[in-house]
């Protein structure tokens, strides 16, 4: 071979390696392993956000993503056995949407394989997280947990209902560690003591326990509830806004999805949002970050919701500055 067919060949060698490596990358399919409590009773806008967060950062199922569903159906117990599963696939990333006690399975589950959590409360008090600035480990996410959410939401049921003064605290309370419980109730407690308000604290594990619950409520004479949301309360929203309505308790939520249900009204992170976030963490994982140098977040946006319909059926009168603060109001 003479030199200028050397150079030749060699050029068109330095040229097509480049190519032939990014042909490769763009034939790469990222595996994803999707954790969730209840596919079908969820709200599939969440799931909706996500897969389209990943659409506009190029990722396409099919094509170069593969998304491995593990769906718990209702029974958080079984969390530790997907997530075990999901690891034996060695998937590149596993997302988990089923609260902390998804999160918490996953994080049990390995210590090497990136996790990227949506739908948690407090994760450092929950013991996903060193802080939430410097996750460390394989672990990181989004929280839905705002420092005075439930101060919010509680400011705005009184704004509701001017005249309550005792209002029960729904809980799921095996849903966090006990540390996590008690720095939420601490805080519901200060926040309620500040707006001159009585909480009545009750506790359900699950549906099974729904009735009792709100018999609770009755005998302490509450007259408005607010609910700390889980995964576990959220596909059972439609039960806990029939017996809210049963009861006449005028409730505030956590999100949305309750007063599209017939509750009264939600103020809560918008969980869109949240998890077409997530997909820029998985995006990021996949290109190469480190979990444990992704900052959590915390919500940013906020939304109020109010139905009108549920309020006239409770004989109450929505202020019309409340009403002007809501990002919807249902009719």
């Amino acid at each position: 071979m003479n030199r200028r067919s050397f150079l030749g060949t060699l050029a068109s060698g330095l040229l097509a390696a480049p190519l032939a490596a990014e042909g490769q990358q763009a034939d790469r399919i990222a595996r994803i392993g999707y954790l969730a409590l209840n596919l079908a009773a969820g709200d599939p806008r969440g799931r909706e956000a996500f897969l389209q967060g990943l659409g506009d950062l190029g990722y396409v199922e099919g094509r170069n993503l593969l998304i491995e569903y593990r769906d718990a159906k209702g029974k958080p117990e079984v969390f530790p056995a997907l997530a075990a599963e999901l690891v034996a696939l060695k998937v590149d990333v596993i997302v988990t949407t089923g609260g902390s006690l998804a999160a918490l399975a996953a994080k049990q589950a390995t210590t090497s394989l990136p996790i990227v959590f949506t739908a948690v409360g407090d994760p450092v008090a929950e013991g996903l997280v060193t802080s939430l600035a410097r996750p460390g480990g394989n672990v990181t996410g989004l929280s839905l947990l705002a420092p005075d959410l439930v101060g919010k939401g509680l400011e705005q049921l009184k704004q509701a209902v001017p005249g309550v003064s005792r209002v029960a605290l729904l809980l799921k309370p095996d849903s966090m560690p006990d540390r996590a419980r008690k720095d939420r109730l601490n805080a519901a407690d200060v926040a309620a003591r500040a707006l001159r308000l009585r909480l009545q604290i009750v506790e359900a594990r699950g549906p099974a326990n729904f009735d009792r619950a709100f018999s609770d409520m009755t005998r302490a004479r509450a007259e408005a509830l607010t609910v700390l949301s889980t995964p576990v309360f959220d596909s059972e929203r439609g039960r806990l806004v029939d017996l809210a309505a049963k009861n006449r308790l005028p409730t505030v939520y956590s999100f949305r999805t309750y007063v599209e249900a017939g509750g009264l009204m939600s103020y809560g992170p918008n969980i869109a949002d949240s998890f077409r976030r997530a997909a820029t963490y998985v995006d990021k994982i996949l290109k190469g970050a480190k979990p444990g140098d992704l900052p959590v977040e915390q919500p940013t946006k906020f939304e109020l919701v109010i139905n009108l319909k549920t309020a006239k059926a409770l004989g109450l009168t929505i202020p019309p500055s409340l009403l002007q603060r809501a990002d919807q109001v249902i009719e």
